[in-house]
């Protein structure tokens, strides 16, 4: 059974600002579902384990409303990452929102994470703000994981549309491209995928279903193929 691991983040507020943050509810629940469809093996880890802070849910939406009514109005308890054994995932999906721009970046465990992952040849994935965990991420020759490979993230217009580009503590779209990725943006909002190989990832939260159907077709396709 394919075995996938969704990386929240553990904070719950901007920095020092006191306005609160944490997670994007329909970019955990919307792969969680496609997973789940699909009888993949789900589990949840955090920088600081325990409950993380959901921000933006839309209880009207039907995947959102299964996750909660699976997990409770408080979501997954997720492990604290330094007791995650990598080498049992096929799969690490860093999810996003917000919270990630404060605790993603630099979390060693995560790095630790999604190295083993990638280094097993297993599928690293990060959907809008997920992708702050992919900065200064490098693998065991030293060199950064997304160097020379294409990605999507939430995109420096996005962020200064939702009025937050002078709150974040760096623009992730542009510091992804001076780590060496390939930052491909589509407009503001746009379902967008861009998949590199085993690195795959999302614009913003309405392509975090999507992200998902293309991680489960890329780990179909290595079954068939070998």
């Amino acid at each position: 059974m394919t075995r996938v691991l969704l990386f929240l983040t553990s904070a719950d507020q901007m920095g020092d600002t006191g306005r609160p943050t944490g997670y994007f509810l329909a970019e955990a629940a919307h792969p969680w579902k496609v997973f789940a469809d699909a009888g993949w093996e789900i589990a949840f880890a955090s920088p600081k384990g325990g409950h993380s802070r959901i921000d933006g849910a839309d209880e009207t939406d039907p995947a959102q409303a299964e996750f909660l009514a699976e997990y409770g109005a408080d979501g997954p308890e997720a492990v604290k990452a330094d007791a995650i054994d990598p080498s049992a995932f096929d799969v690490v999906l860093m999810v996003g929102g917000h919270g990630t721009m404060w605790d993603f970046r630099g979390d060693a465990e995560l790095q630790a994470i999604g190295r083993s992952v990638w280094e097993q040849g297993g599928i690293v994935a990060a959907v809008c703000h997920g992708p702050a965990g992919l900065v200064d991420l490098r693998l065991s020759d030293g060199s950064l994981l997304v160097a020379g490979r294409h990605v999507a993230a939430f995109t420096d217009n996005e962020e200064t549309t939702v009025g937050l580009a002078d709150v974040v503590p760096f623009a992730l779209a542009t510091t992804l491209n001076s780590q060496g990725a390939i930052h491909v943006p589509a407009p503001n909002w746009s379902d967008h995928v861009v998949v590199d190989g085993r690195l795959i990832t999302g614009q913003n939260p309405a392509s975090a279903a999507s992200l998902a159907r293309a991680v489960v077709a890329k780990v179909g396709k290595s079954a068939t193929t070998g």
